[in-house]
């Protein structure tokens, strides 16, 4: 009689342990937020163009650790027309934060050299990755507009435009490449035209 009840004890004890820890797995609350309101890029963006958009910081408003990435995403309601993914890239992509932290995020957008000319909409959109963790929800996500025009510009302007926005945007270390360049080239020139003068000589 006295095994019949420590073993009653111990199985209740047991069945809270495990409702306990369950209900701490599902009611776990995965949130992401955004500091950032619409951004909209006032200058007109050109054909081969090379730009930094404003940065946007993500916040962890969960109570778990929680790993989110950055993505573009569209709605099929808007009239405007839509940018390539693949146009923008972001640092850091993906990134792990605990519960009230938060990441800056830097966004780039490089402008094909040809596209149509027009008003852009996107929305710049945050969320957490999906993993195989029990309990958890990622059907969350957080997203800002983002609105810009493309200008028209034909092939050798969007050439112009992409020659110079790249060493804009990548200053001081494509001017350091270039100079590398025109000084390893002016060293192959000076070595050629000083070996034709020893072999004239020679002569």
């Amino acid at each position: 009689m006295r095994h019949n009840t420590f073993s009653a004890t111990s199985f209740f004890t047991l069945c809270a342990i495990v409702l306990t820890f369950s209900a701490g797995v599902v009611f776990a609350k995965v949130g992401v937020g955004m500091g950032a309101g619409e951004i909209r890029i006032d200058e007109p963006i050109k054909l081969g163009g090379i730009y930094e958009i404003p940065s946007v910081r993500i916040f962890n408003t969960g109570d778990e650790t929680t790993t989110y990435g950055m993505g573009i995403a569209f709605h099929q309601d808007r009239h405007e027309l839509r940018p390539g993914k693949e146009w923008f890239s972001f640092s850091p992509a993906t990134f792990t934060l605990e519960p009230n932290e938060s990441q800056e995020v830097t966004i780039s957008m490089i402008v094909p050299l040809k596209g149509e000319p027009g008003d852009y909409f996107a929305f710049i959109e945050s969320g957490p990755v999906p993993t195989n963790a029990p309990g958890t929800s990622v059907g969350v996500a957080v997203a800002t507009k983002l609105y810009f025009t493309l200008v028209p510009a034909n092939i050798f302007q969007a050439i112009s435009y992409r020659v110079s926005s790249f060493f804009s945007a990548y200053a001081p270390w494509s001017w350091v490449g270039l100079g590398l360049i025109l000084f390893i080239l002016l060293v192959l020139i000076v070595r050629k035209f000083f070996s034709f003068n020893i072999a004239v000589r020679k002569n």
